[in-house]
């Protein structure tokens, strides 16, 4: 198994899938784009599976305006299997600059015991349409998004599938009958990636966003997962080394200067 191609796979295919729930999935050869309709740069994907050549400049611009026109923010990830100093150079002419490199990392399941206890903490898979709206509170005060985006979330979150056959799986977690953390798994063949962990303000720190990661890759291997994938921010690094992860590469991001 190729680590680094799997951990692109995961990305890519979830990135397909987002797109393709509120038809705004665009392709063109190894370049796709996505948008959740949300002022929120990384949650607007854009990506290259290939290096890019100049055949790919008409293809770029597109994007660009696209997103111009929509008036909304977006990043461009270019993993390393995608990286290629043409490419860098190529999206630096059109007025797009390297932002993050963010940590990708990869979690083995096969050989995991199981997951952590806290008596304290009650996790929740989520199956109905009431569940999932406390879903989208908690991840969208968690992820302290702007306000005036809130409409635009509420869009996002309601084409979400909570049929027992969609690969996505949302979790959430409860200190004393509140919800306070919230998880996504999306499954695709024999691997998981998982997304949007976030915890309210008041309750980090704690403990619960490692504790829900560990449920979160437990019914991934129950699901028949061989292992996960993740995209990790600064703040959650610690935990999810602590969760069993380790960063295999990092993803370049570039974004348009002047959004």
């Amino acid at each position: 198994m190729n680590i680094l191609q799997s951990i692109e796979k995961i990305f890519f295919a979830n990135g397909r899938y987002w797109g393709g729930l509120n038809s705004s999935l665009y392709n063109s050869g190894s370049i796709w784009a996505m948008n959740t309709g949300i002022e929120s740069a990384d949650l607007n994907m854009v990506w290259n599976e290939k290096p890019l050549t100049a055949g790919n400049l008409k293809d770029i611009q597109y994007i660009k305006n696209h997103f111009r026109k929509a008036r909304l923010p977006f990043w461009w990830w270019v993993f390393p299997g995608a990286s290629s100093l043409n490419t860098g150079n190529m999206l630096k002419a059109e007025g797009l600059s390297l932002v993050l490199s963010v940590p990708s990392m990869f979690a083995n399941l096969t050989s995991r015991a199981g997951e952590s206890t806290d008596n304290n903490l009650q996790i929740r898979q989520i199956k109905n349409k009431e569940d999932l709206s406390l879903w989208e509170e908690v991840s969208f005060a968690g992820f302290d998004f702007p306000r005036e985006t809130r409409k635009q979330y509420h869009r996002f979150v309601g084409t979400f599938n909570l049929k027992s056959d969609s690969p996505q799986k949302f979790f959430l977690a409860f200190v004393n009958r509140q919800p306070v953390a919230t998880s996504l798994l999306f499954m695709h063949e024999n691997a998981g990636g998982i997304y949007f962990v976030s915890t309210l303000s008041s309750e980090r720190k704690k403990g619960i966003g490692l504790t829900l990661t560990l449920a979160t890759m437990s019914f991934a291997k129950k699901a028949g997962a061989a292992f996960v994938t993740l995209q990790s921010s600064p703040d959650g690094l610690r935990v999810y080394k602590q969760a069993g992860f380790k960063e295999y590469c990092k993803a370049d991001v570039y974004s348009l200067t002047s959004q």
